[in-house]
């Protein structure tokens, strides 16, 4: 693993190495409803390079077709075939799982469904019959729906989360996250869940995957999900400093944890340091 680097590197050297970016998004290209500065024409110029756009997202509530018009509201020219989340790819953890055509009972949104039923499997809501459980967050998700999944979990279904992510940044603060319910499942199972999302290696494989890439580059704000997520899959990483963690943080991790570079932002990507 290379050194931490700052913004020292001009734009299309770093773009020479990579032939992809796997762009976070929360904190990445956008916070909330607004965009972070810099970062539509950051992407532009990736595009102009010549290089693969991945927009990467632990989120499994929303449909891939809802993150492109987000991302499309907010200027970045993109569509559905290059958004990877994490309900996609827990849903194809599923294929290596349990056949096609067999019940999966989802605990989370209509758009994790949707993407269960896509693959070739059945989605259902109750434990009966259910060869396995896909998990995602849904704000509307309750002890019912637990009850369901521990049933299905303790009479031996597979069990896949989209992510373990503790909390969910909102306006109010940090509130429970998808992570802090499958907390609540291991507990009542004593299971312990494949994983989809980063830090764990499937999405950003299939992202990759997805791309045609070779040598694809992580980009994001979080140390603990998407820099740790890179260095498991064996893939080089840049913490932009527009989100959750810092360079001083980075570099207090072991050599082998740290981003491969550090910038303030995606300008990086399009500007001279």
């Amino acid at each position: 693993m290379a050194p931490v680097v700052t913004e020292r590197m001009e734009a299309p050297v770093l773009l020479a190495r990579y032939d992809a970016l796997l762009l976070d998004l929360d904190g990445t290209v956008y916070r909330g409803r607004e965009v972070v500065p810099g970062a539509v024409e950051a992407v532009a110029a990736a595009r102009e390079h010549g290089s693969a756009i991945r927009f990467v997202t632990n989120n499994a509530s929303r449909s891939p077709e809802d993150v492109a018009e987000h991302l499309n509201e907010l200027g970045f020219r993109t569509n559905v075939d290059e958004v990877s989340t994490s309900a996609q790819a827990g849903a194809a953890m599923l294929l290596d799982l349990v056949p096609q055509g067999e019940r999966v009972l989802v605990l989370g949104t209509d758009a994790l469904a949707e993407q269960v039923r896509v693959r070739g499997f059945e989605p259902t809501r109750d434990a009966a019959g259910a060869a396995a459980v896909v998990q995602g967050l849904s704000q509307d998700l309750g002890w019912r729906e637990l009850a369901e999944a521990c049933v299905a979990v303790r009479a031996g279904a597979k069990w896949v989360a989209c992510n373990v992510d503790a909390t969910l940044p909102t306006e109010r603060g940090l509130l429970p996250g998808n992570g802090a319910l499958v907390a609540a499942l291991r507990t009542a199972t004593g299971v312990e869940p494949l994983v989809a999302g980063k830090p764990a290696t499937p999405l950003l494989e299939q992202a990759a995957k997805s791309a045609g890439a070779q040598r694809p580059l992580v980009v994001g704000d979080r140390l603990d999900t998407d820099i740790a997520g890179a260095v498991n899959a064996g893939m080089d990483s840049l913490l932009v400093l527009t989100g959750v963690s810092t360079e001083a943080e980075a570099k207090a991790l072991p050599e082998d944890r740290r981003p491969t570079h550090v910038a303030a932002d995606l300008s990086i990507l399009h500007r001279l340091p």
